[in-house]
């Protein structure tokens, strides 16, 4: 991670995604921080998450036709993620629990910087109820 210069907007949006488990997008981002900065615009909510983004504190989370989720990173507890197609609900999987990868099938001297994984599926919620 790179240092990202540290302003109380940025502060404010840290603070929020700390807080939240739900991965959110910037909206809901911008309408929790205005709690208690209630002059942030919603393009500077935006400019931090890129910043704490290209810092590698936040990930982004993207599926086509949908807001960007974001997430982040903290320390010690590295995981992926599992994404239903149904509701759109997006489930942190502790990657210690996944078996290792390996690198064989990477080209010669390729050096792995981050590693993204998701499983996309459908949750029990969205899952259509079995008859037995």
């Amino acid at each position: 991670m790179t240092m990202v210069r540290q302003t109380k907007q940025r502060a404010a949006v840290i603070e929020v995604l700390r807080a939240a488990r739900s991965h959110p997008d910037a909206a809901w981002i911008h309408a929790q921080v205005r709690q208690n900065l209630p002059s942030v615009s919603l393009g500077t909510v935006y400019r931090t998450l890129d910043a704490l983004v290209e810092g590698g504190v936040v990930v982004t989370l993207e599926r086509a036709g949908q807001a960007t989720r974001y997430d982040y990173k903290r320390a010690g507890e590295d995981h992926h993620h599992a994404v239903c197609r149904g509701c759109g609900a997006i489930f942190d999987v502790d990657a210690g629990e996944l078996p290792p990868l390996s690198a064989a099938a990477l080209p010669a001297g390729f050096q792995v910087t981050d590693v993204r994984l998701e499983f996309i599926g459908v949750c029990p919620d969205c899952q259509p109820e079995k008859t037995g």
